[in-house]
C-alpha cells in the first residue's frame, strides 16, 4: 500500500434507475473486487462504510459512501474498475455537534 496517508471521503453515487437489493448485493461485491485490485497495486484505499437511499417501493436509488483514500484519484479509479457511479466526491470535514 502506498505511504500517504489516507484522507476521508464521501461519495454521492446516483443511480440513473432504481435498482433491487440483489442487484444492489452484487454491485457490493464489484465493489469488494476493486478495492482488492487497487490495494494489491499499492493503492491506499478502504470502505467506511455506505448508507443506502431508496424511493417509496424500497427499491435503491443511490447511496452515500465514505472512503479512506491517498487521494481523489484512487476513489475514482474504484468507481471506474466497481462500475459505480461517482456523482459528487467531497472530502469529510469536522462532524457537526448536537443531537
Amino acid at each position: 500500500m502506498s505511504d500517504e496517508p489516507l484522507e476521508d471521503f464521501l461519495i454521492l453515487r446516483e443511480l440513473g434507475e432504481p435498482i433491487t437489493e440483489d442487484e444492489l448485493a452484487a454491485a457490493g461485491d464489484e465493489s469488494g473486487d476493486a478495492l482488492e485490485q487497487l490495494r494489491e497495486e499499492g493503492v491506499g484505499i478502504e470502505w467506511v462504510d455506505s448508507e443506502v437511499m431508496t424511493d417509496e417501493d424500497g427499491e435503491v436509488t443511490g447511496t452515500f459512501c465514505h472512503y479512506r483514500a491517498e487521494d481523489e484519484a484512487a476513489v475514482r479509479e474504484h468507481a471506474e474498475r466497481a462500475g459505480l457511479p461517482a456523482t459528487r466526491i467531497d472530502r469529510r470535514g469536522a462532524p457537526l455537534d448536537g443531537e
